[in-house]
């Protein structure tokens, strides 16, 4: 069709000229004949052109050929009385610019031709716009969503997506599986008021140190006057910032509590998540991650928050297997790299690292070990077998060395202060005579301990046999042996990583052993002698770590293959859906892994702070003075952290032993003229601890002639020296 205006005239477009092809079409309408009208009154839409609702025209059906399947049938002939006004509306119309999407440019001089019979804005001899006469049957159009709707929307997707699921599942579990530990949070501690009175002390003056005096962070108010008295056991210094809120030992118990159930919770996530990352199913995934956590073994540990907090090793890895695009299902996808979940891996592997090293230096060594065969992996892959040309990625290696760096970095600051430590205390060494005083016989591992719900009162009889039962009982669960075992023959698995997770779970049970497997000559022994700080590692059983998370995701494995044969028989069923009894087969391992954790921990009430400990200053010496004693003391000092004699620790450093050896006679010459040598300006002696000790009756003896004062605050008598 050539439309015409004043002033000239444009050629017909080359791919204007349509026939309509329908074989029951009563006319034709041929476009580009030289009046530009078309043959016979008798109009038909042209093939291609697709009636819209509203009365707008398909611009991308304009100039075409194409049949499309559109609500109108378009291959109807349709009679149009008024041709002649409407060939001068679109003559008027082929003049207005329009989008070309074959040249992709708005506003180019080809004219958009409109056949007749077209849907659209063209108005008759009436005026009138000819609409669809089907669009009042279309549905509503959905309303525009308000900004509070979609905000709401986004918060629900958040909300019911599987790592959500997983958080607040990991700490609801946390909070029954450790029940009742938030009970009374202010006043008991879990197992003992010992060894977690001494780590709520370590959080507390971790963050007042930070806060107050970083330069004296690792010179405590402890062990007066020792100096690098911090780094005498593991810091937990990873939790230094919940150590910056509030001060004085009910915070710090509850502290200490928040973390122990928080711990728990971030142990549970972290084996859930390495095992989805790892190919896993989501039920097999919650078995290993719940397996990990409340394995029975760990609850002879649950006055040591260092060997609890465990959870950053498997969230670390399963953030660097991400980052790495690697699974344990699907290999190496090159796709599926993401370099900042690299970066987040290490910084996790270095916080997890700063709790402690009795479980961070074996986490180390397996990180190296990963690095290497890492390595070696991809020079045969760019060198020798099946070169690629960039198998690794450039950004992916630099977020390596980066994250590496800074994960040695942490190491060897956090190194610095143990090795003061080592030349200052040469006694504080291990020798291997301490190891095989720890090292557990292979019955430790069908062993659970006391605080076992379900296995305690039954291996009563079998602890009785270990030398040091609270670190030989290293019962993991039946039930995961079992899952573990059935693993090893039923898997989602491939049969040569089943075989590497069950070498790994022989390994680590070996170490565990220490010098019970042949003495430990070819096995802890070489490690001991030659691996940097190896030798500080007093308790050998504690590698049962390594063998409880590979047991897990070797039940993980039997558990998502059962998992997905459930499924394939539901898509077997009419309707495809799995009937109640297949749901409970699905969820059955979970519920006995949960069940075998069950706890029977006691919570005793942590010793009352005495009023003197908030009013008199330091140096002072708190008597009775011993390991046991001490750690509350070390508690009680989180009010105004005045420096203390007193101290707790992995060792008793010799001024220490000296102090107490001396004033076993206090009050009397010699101990008061010894203490103020060492700059001790108070003794406090605690009446309701006395009893059986040689202060049951000096406590009351005069002091004229002494050159001291002796005063009562509360049921402490305080000695101004």
């Amino acid at each position: 069709m050539t439309t015409e205006k004043s002033g000239g005239s444009r050629p017909p477009r080359p791919d204007a000229v349509t026939e309509a092809n329908s074989p029951d079409a009563d006319a034709t309408v041929r476009t580009g004949t030289a009046g530009g009208t078309p043959d016979t009154g008798t109009t038909a839409r042209p093939a291609g052109t697709t009636p819209l609702r509203g009365g707008t025209a398909d611009a991308g059906g304009v100039g075409g050929d194409r049949p499309t399947g559109g609500a109108a049938d378009t291959d109807t002939p349709t009679e149009d009385p008024a041709g002649a006004t409407k060939s001068a509306s679109r003559a008027a119309d082929a003049d207005r610019p329009t989008a070309d999407p074959a040249r992709g440019k708005a506003g180019a001089d080809k004219p958009t031709d409109k056949p007749e019979g077209t849907a659209g804005t063209d108005t008759g001899t009436t005026g009138t716009d000819e609409r669809d006469p089907f669009a009042s049957f279309a549905p509503a159009p959905e309303p525009m969503p308000t900004r509070a709707r979609r905000v709401g929307r986004a918060v629900g997707r958040v909300l019911v997506h599987e790592w959500t699921l997983a958080v607040l599942g990991s700490l609801v579990l946390a909070v029954l599986m450790t029940w009742p530990t938030l009970r009374y949070p202010l006043y008991t501690l879990p197992q003992d008021h010992w060894d977690p009175s001494l780590q709520s002390w370590q959080m507390a003056w971790s963050g007042h140190a930070l806060l107050t005096d970083p330069g004296r962070l690792w010179h405590s108010n402890a062990f007066f006057p020792e100096r690098w008295s911090f780094a005498f056991s593991d810091t937990l210094l990873g939790y230094a910032p919940a150590g910056m809120i509030g001060a004085g030992p009910e915070v710090a118990v509850l502290r200490y509590n928040l973390m122990f159930v928080l711990a728990h919770a971030l142990a549970t996530f972290g084996a859930y998540a390495l095992a989805r990352q790892l190919g896993a199913g989501r039920i097999g995934s919650a078995v290993a991650g719940v397996s990990y956590a409340y394995a029975p073994w760990l609850l002879a540990q649950a006055g040591h928050l260092h060997v609890i907090s465990n959870g950053g090793i498997p969230l670390a890895l399963a953030m660097l297997a991400r980052g790495h695009g690697w699974s344990l299902r699907h290999g190496y996808r090159p796709e599926k790299r993401r370099v900042g979940w690299v970066y987040a891996g290490w910084l996790v592997a270095a916080w997890q690292l700063s709790l402690g090293f009795g479980i961070g230096l074996p986490f180390a060594y397996v990180l190296g070990g990963i690095v290497l065969v890492a390595a070696v992996t991809w020079f045969l892959r760019r060198w020798v077998v099946r070169p690629l040309k960039r198998p690794f990625g450039n950004r992916l290696l630099t977020a390596d060395m980066v994250g590496g760096l800074v994960f040695a970095g942490v190491g060897v600051l956090l190194a610095i202060p143990y090795f003061q430590v080592a030349d200052l205390h040469p006694q504080a060494e291990r020798t291997i005579g301490d190891i095989a005083l720890f090292s557990p016989p292979a019955t430790g591992f069908l062993t659970a301990p006391g605080e076992s719900r379900i296995w305690g009162d039954l291996h009563e009889g079998a602890r009785a046999t270990l030398p040091w039962h609270p670190e030989m009982t290293l019962l993991p669960g039946y039930v995961l042996y079992a899952l573990a075992l059935g693993g090893l023959f039923f898997s989602v698995w491939r049969v040569r990583h089943r075989l590497l997770l069950f070498a790994g779970v022989l390994v680590s049970m070996v170490l565990a052993m220490g010098t019970e497997f042949f003495g430990g000559r070819f096995t802890y022994v070489p490690l001991f002698e030659h691996l940097p700080g190896w030798n500080g590692l007093r308790t050998p059983g504690r590698l049962m770590l390594w063998a409880t998370l590979l047991l897990g995701l070797l039940a993980a494995g039997a558990v998502s293959a059962f998992a997905a044969r459930v499924r394939d028989i539901s898509a077997e069923r009419i309707p495809s859906w799995p009937s109640p009894w297949l749901r409970i087969a699905t969820l059955l391992p979970l519920l006995l892994v949960t069940v075998e954790g069950l706890n029977r921990t006691p919570h005793p009430v942590v010793p009352v702070q005495p009023a003197a400990m908030r009013t008199v200053d330091g140096p002072l010496l708190v008597l009775p003075s011993s390991q046991n004693h001490d750690q509350p003391v070390m508690l009680w000092s989180t009010t105004h952290f005045q420096d203390i004699v007193n101290g707790g620790s992995g060792f008793t450093p010799t001024l220490l032993d000296d102090v107490r050896r001396v004033t076993l006679s206090f009050p009397d010459q010699t101990s008061i003229e010894y203490l103020r040598t060492l700059g001790v300006r108070n003794v406090l002696i605690v009446r309701d601890q006395v009893a059986g000790t040689p202060w049951e009756v000096s406590i009351d003896a005069p002091v004229d002639g002494l050159g001291i004062t002796r005063d009562e605050i509360g049921d402490v008598v305080v000695y101004r020296l």
